[in-house]
Order: structure tokens, then C-alpha cells, then sequence
């Protein structure tokens, strides 16, 4: 065959395949609730992680696997380390428009903006995907965000009994508990709300918030949009948040009282901060124990 060094090649635009179903958390991906604390929901958030096509190592095979002796310097693979990529890309991508904003508030951009997925496809709701799926047009532009700084970590970790010692390997501190205070851990300023409950018993739990405002705009007036369903009694005080320059931070109260049924499971509504541009949704979830 003859050699040609001005060969061309045409891609033709992809075939695109929609599902109703879509999108969906495969078996193999983990799943919640938080072993390690409870009234923390688990998973953050979704991302993008079967059939992806990335680098691959020449150190192995194509398959890893035992006879295999391809090389190749791309693959397609699944997994959550396919899907970390995509939300580690996104977390970037924000600290580059945005570079003072600390972890938590990337973090909570990323999930207060993410595309919220359907329980009905997904069995277990939130403790499969979180917020939701992430959304790359959306998370520069948060409106508001929950932030959360060292001091507030250091609190979570006081009222979650941390010794003095494991607490100084993270931060390297010499902290005094009883100088700094606690936090309950349903307290932290996390962009989701989580009830452990008992199975046909109700239970009843304030959560406390705060959000930034960190848009475009200095003025800005922001109504709670609730979306539960009956087993879920929600209250947020105050309901509308008025904000008069950017960087302002709002504090507001929730209270959840939720009753799930004899069969057990998970029952989940949101929240949504509206300013008529902005959607800043976190989810609230009630599950048996």
C-alpha cells in the first residue's frame, strides 16, 4: 500500500442518542448516606463518568489485564475517577473567574447549580447523585453562595469531638474546644439539608444558613421557592432575602419536619432562592436510619 503524508480525514458531528431516562447513576457508583456523619448529605453532586475517552498511561495495557500487550495513549473508561475529572475541571473553572472565592464557595456553586435529576429513574434519590447533575453553564454565575471558612471546619469538628490532637494533625493548630465553641454538624453551612428520622415517627430539625451574594448585581431581592412533597413541612425565616451590595452575606433559618412512611426510604424536596435570574437550589432530604 502506498504511503500518503497529505492524507485528510473528515469527523462528522456525533449521533446523538437522547434517553428519557437520562441521566442516570450506574451500580457501580457509590452511594449515600454519610457513614462517618449523618446529618451531612453524600454525595455533593454528579458528574459525567461512564464511557469517557481520556489519557492513558504507556506504563500498562489497554486493559490492564494479564496477555494484554496494547499500548495506547487513549481509552475510554468508567468510573468515579472518570467522573472526578469533570467536577475537578469544573472547580477550576470557576476559581479562574473567580480567584478568592475559598473551597466552599466553588463547592457550592457547583451544587447549587447543578441540573437536579429524577428519583423516579434514580432508586436512591440523593444518596446517588446529590445535587444533582453538574452543570458547566450555570456554576460561574451562582448568585449566591454558602460559605464556610477554617474557623467554621474547626467548629464542626469541635462539636463533632474531635481530640485536641486529631484536630492539630488537620490544621496544624493548637486548638482549645472550649474557647472556640461548637457547631452542630446539621449547622455547617453546607448547600443541602439532611434529616435522619424513624420509620413512621415525625422529627422535626432547624437548620441554620447563610448565603453571599456574589452577583453582577449589588442590589438584589431573593424569595424562598419551596418544592417538597406532603411527607416534607418546611418553613424558612425570613422568606424574601434583600441584598444591598455584593459580598453582603444573609443569614436565615430552615425548619424541616418530615414523616417517612412505614415502608421506610427517602423522601426529598428543595429549596430555591429565586431572584427571577438566579436558581439556587439545594436539596432537602428526610430518610430512615
Amino acid at each position: 500500500k502506498k504511503k500518503n503524508r497529505n492524507a485528510t480525514a473528515t469527523i462528522s458531528k456525533s449521533i446523538e442518542v437522547k434517553r428519557r431516562t437520562a441521566p442516570l447513576i450506574p451500580y457501580f457508583s457509590s452511594r449515600g448516606p454519610n457513614v462517618i456523619n449523618s446529618n451531612i448529605l453524600k454525595p455533593d453532586i454528579a458528574a459525567p463518568g461512564v464511557d469517557i475517552l481520556a489519557a492513558w498511561s504507556p506504563a500498562t495495557t489497554a486493559t490492564s489485564e494479564e496477555g494484554d500487550e496494547r499500548v495506547v495513549k487513549y481509552n475510554i473508561r468508567s468510573g468515579t475517577s472518570m467522573a472526578c475529572p469533570h467536577a475537578t475541571g469544573a472547580a477550576a473553572y470557576i476559581k479562574s473567574f473567580h480567584p478568592t472565592w475559598s473551597p466552599a464557595a466553588i463547592r457550592s456553586a457547583l451544587m447549587t447549580t447543578a441540573s437536579p435529576m429524577k428519583p423516579a429513574n434514580n432508586r436512591d434519590a440523593e444518596f446517588a447523585y446529590g445535587s444533582g447533575l453538574i452543570n458547566l453553564t450555570r456554576c460561574n454565575d451562582p448568585g449566591l453562595v454558602y460559605d464556610a471558612g477554617e474557623q467554621d471546619y474547626i467548629k464542626f469538628m469541635c462539636g463533632q469531638d474531635y481530640t485536641a490532637a486529631q484536630i492539630k494533625l488537620i490544621t496544624s493548630q493548637d486548638v482549645d474546644c472550649s474557647n472556640v465553641g461548637e457547631t452542630f454538624a446539621w449547622d455547617l453551612n453546607y448547600p443541602s439539608f439532611i434529616l435522619p428520622g424513624e420509620v413512621g415517627k415525625n422529627v422535626t430539625r432547624v437548620f441554620q444558613r447563610s448565603v453571599t451574594n456574589v452577583g453582577t448585581a449589588g442590589v438584589a431581592s431573593y424569595r424562598a421557592v419551596l418544592r417538597a412533597p406532603g411527607e416534607l413541612v418546611v418553613r424558612v425565616e425570613p422568606e424574601v432575602l434583600r441584598f444591598s451590595s455584593v459580598e453582603e452575606t444573609k443569614r436565615f433559618n430552615v425548619t424541616v419536619t418530615a414523616r417517612v412512611g412505614s415502608s421506610g426510604g427517602v423522601v426529598s424536596g428543595a429549596l430555591v432562592w429565586s431572584d427571577g435570574s438566579h436558581q439556587v437550589r439545594s436539596p432537602i432530604v428526610a430518610h430512615t436510619l
